[in-house]
């Protein structure tokens, strides 16, 4: 093994005032991803200024920190996301009005090079998250999100970093997950 070694010396093409270029700074963690959509669904103008709509969902792309992508999203009742993951990203979601029922996978799922896969016992998780309540997640992270009221709106904030290169949508059959569909971004945006 070689070592080589360097003088503490400004080499000569560089001038010794100048400054180094300054580091990128750094990704949100999944808790400052969590810290921010818990704080923006506490901000209660914020909410009320959603327009709500009885037969979709609505939403409001929002700035989040460290270049995070954000959204605000109203949830009408009965509708939920599907089974989908976030392309990678990992990321955090609140209530800021209503319950939203979380159904997740406790599994590790690859993101590449498969249609189909059975899902082992036990895998299956829920939560219940009501106004002020969240979450983090991975960028492996799989679930869907519903609104299972039959006459109360839901509004939640989302955060994901990197923002969302894609989303990649599933269907489920039991034990069976399968790969149905690959969006990206100008298709949501």
């Amino acid at each position: 093994m070689s070592l080589s070694a360097r003088s503490s010396d400004a080499p000569e093409s560089v001038p010794r005032s100048a400054s180094p270029s300054p580091s990128p700074s750094p990704s949100p963690s999944c808790a400052e991803l969590l810290e921010f959509v818990r704080r923006t669904a506490a901000d209660a103008s914020l909410v009320a200024s959603l327009p709500l709509d009885p037969g979709g969902r609505t939403w409001v792309r929002l700035d989040g920190p460290g270049g995070s992508e954000a959204w605000l999203i109203g949830w009408p009742p009965g509708t939920g996301t599907g089974w989908h993951d976030h392309g990678g990203s990992h990321g955090a979601f609140a209530a800021a009005a209503g319950t939203l029922r979380e159904e997740s996978l406790a599994a590790r799922i690859p993101t590449e090079g498969w249609k189909t896969l059975e899902l082992a016992d036990g895998v299956d998780r829920e939560r219940q998250l009501t106004a002020g309540r969240g979450r983090a997640f991975g960028a492996h992270h799989v679930h869907q999100v519903l609104n299972e009221s039959a006459d109360e709106h839901a509004v939640s904030v989302h955060a994901y970093f990197p923002p969302l290169p894609m989303m990649r949508r599933y269907s489920r059959t039991g034990a069976v997950l399968r790969l149905e569909q690959v969006e990206h971004p100008e298709e949501w945006q």
